[in-house]
């Protein structure tokens, strides 16, 4: 078992492990025990009672997080033409066809996440089992298969974030970092929550949100209780 320094430790004496907290009050206290000397990031994780091995409980999706993650995004997008030049407007930091698909096979991979246009996946695909693996494949799902490309660069920009279940039935997402005010964390929780609940697969037996934690980069997680699903605000 890892072994936790003074500081982790110190913080989690502050947190009650038996404790379900509301979301208001989890957020407070993550970011009270957040000591590191560098801007922490804020997590969620939720475990969901779903077998990921089964297609339809196969929790994945994408979400635009009221006041984004805090996180600069790095966006390539592969597209020709007038597109290519509507993402480049849009702030796309890498847009290209054939010649980006040759960078990317040379191993230079210089972005956070990747677009494409409908017509240019048969290409993409080439580079499928460079870009996959690493969770760079553009999606139709996850919306990064599209012709507005413009719209999807502006929302990766602004804090897109991409939620999936592993293979344990938990989704690990960010919500901020610690310099965000209580209620820009809290509210980034609700739209997230509310997304887990509304993608519940039919086919999911029994309990579906079995518990919620969030935690900073280097602290303790704290547990909030899954019961809360409205006035996420609330102390």
């Amino acid at each position: 078992m890892a072994k936790h320094g003074k500081k982790y430790r110190s913080a989690a004496e502050k947190i009650d492990s038996a404790q379900l907290y509301t979301p208001r009050k989890a957020v407070t206290l993550v970011k009270e025990v957040a000591t590191a000397n560098f801007d922490e990031t804020i997590e969620a994780h939720f475990r969901l009672g779903v077998d990921t091995r089964k297609a339809d409980q196969n929790i994945r999706g994408s979400i635009s997080l009221p006041h984004g993650t805090g996180k600069s995004v790095r966006v390539a997008v592969f597209a020709e033409g007038a597109k290519a030049d509507e993402a480049r407007e849009a702030g796309a930091d890498i847009v290209g066809s054939d010649e980006l698909i040759a960078e990317i096979q040379k191993g230079n991979i210089e972005f956070d996440a990747a677009i494409a246009l409908p017509t240019m996946m048969a290409k993409v695909g080439r580079i499928g089992k460079i870009l996959g693996p690493r969770g760079l494949m553009p999606n139709p799902k996850l919306g990064t298969v599209t012709m507005d490309v413009a719209k999807m660069v502006s929302e990766l920009k602004a804090g897109r974030v991409e939620y999936r279940a592993d293979r344990y039935g938990i989704c690990h997402v960010p919500l901020g970092k610690k310099s965000f005010s209580e209620q820009q964390l809290v509210e980034n929780y609700a739209a997230l929550y509310t997304e887990i609940l509304r993608v519940k697969p039919s086919s999911a037996k029994g309990k579906y949100v079995k518990s919620i934690s969030v935690s900073s980069t280097m602290g303790p997680g704290v547990k909030v209780d899954p019961a809360v699903q409205r006035s996420f605000l609330a102390e």
